[in-house]
């Protein structure tokens, strides 16, 4: 079975410490040779610069990032495609894997357009607005002011409405996920899961998933211990707590995953890695019909593909 994966940060791992081996390496969660085992996967790739990173130096470290994927994974795997447009994903075969590189928050975009249009160039293809602090883009999950989208925000926004990309909203506080849902034509929520299971600041409340799923959204089901359970171990039984409830908000057509691995020093009981999505595939073929699963799995996030 096709399987979409909406959110990793392999990539910021690999910038982290270049002695990672991409191939197989035990510190990774997602490798080249785990992806190899699933059928012509998807696996969004994240661009993520922390807090400690400079101002002035932002922009560099998100194009080291992006030098890393080009020539440690697409120029010495050739089974690995970079995926810029929806043609290229409905032509990706069965023995290769489709990458699509996204911007986890636009600290390297600062406050010039010019620098979204670059990144937009070297393959960017979805664009979270914030981590979770404030950016000069939006207010990021643990602002505690709780302020909105910029003026500037606004023409990153439209930037992305014009090229049809997705606006992610997971890591926007309230108040920017409202502003930010009104004015993109293309949202998701990449990485996130249900406030009303797990009451966690990052998780989204059930008014902002109904409106989420009325504009044509799309919401990953993320694989962070912490978001799907604040009772204890989390497990696979947890998340799909979360998938029963998002389905009864709507979310049949609108909810797929974003599992976060490389992102997270924790992980669910059964999801470890990468290669713990065969499980979790059976897992939900027995709680849902085939047709669902594979919704769920792959065809959600790529019908919503629009550039």
């Amino acid at each position: 079975m096709a399987l979409f994966d909406a959110h990793c940060d392999m990539l910021f791992k690999l910038w982290e410490n270049p002695a990672i081996n991409v191939y197989e390496d035990e510190k990774l969660h997602v490798s080249i040779s785990k992806l190899k085992k699933m059928e012509k996967p998807i696996q969004c790739f994240a661009i993520f610069v922390p807090e400690s990173v400079p101002f002035v130096h932002k922009l560099d470290a998100a194009q080291q990032q992006i030098n890393i994927f080009y020539q440690k994974i697409l120029n010495n795997f050739n089974e690995v495609k970079l995926l810029k447009t929806k043609s290229d994903i409905d032509e990706l075969k069965h023995e290769q894997i489709g990458v699509i590189l996204t911007l986890e928050g636009c600290d390297a975009v600062g406050d010039r357009l010019e620098n979204l249009e670059l990144l937009y160039e070297l393959g960017i293809r979805s664009v979270g607005l914030t981590w979770n602090y404030a950016n000069l883009v939006a207010d990021g999950s643990q602002e505690t002011r709780n302020a909105g989208i910029t003026n500037f925000g606004k023409e990153v926004i439209a930037f992305l409405n014009k090229k049809r990309l997705w606006t992610d909203l997971s890591h926007t506080s309230e108040r920017s996920f409202w502003e930010g849902l009104d004015l993109a034509d293309y949202p998701i929520a990449s990485h996130s899961n249900t406030h009303h299971l797990c009451p966690h600041v990052r998780n989204l409340k059930d008014e902002q998933i109904v409106a989420l799923f009325r504009k044509n959204g799309m919401m990953g089901i993320t694989f962070v211990p912490f978001f799907t359970t604040n009772h204890g171990q989390a497990t696979i039984k947890d998340v799909l707590k979360h998938i029963d409830h998002l389905c009864s908000l709507g979310g049949e057509n609108h909810v797929g995953f974003g599992s976060d691995f490389d992102g997270i020093d924790q992980t669910i009981e059964g999801l470890e890695n990468y290669l713990c999505y065969e499980h979790f595939i059976n897992e939900l073929q027995r709680h849902y019909p085939e047709s669902l699963v594979e919704k769920f799995i792959y065809q959600n996030f790529v019908i919503h593909v629009s550039y």
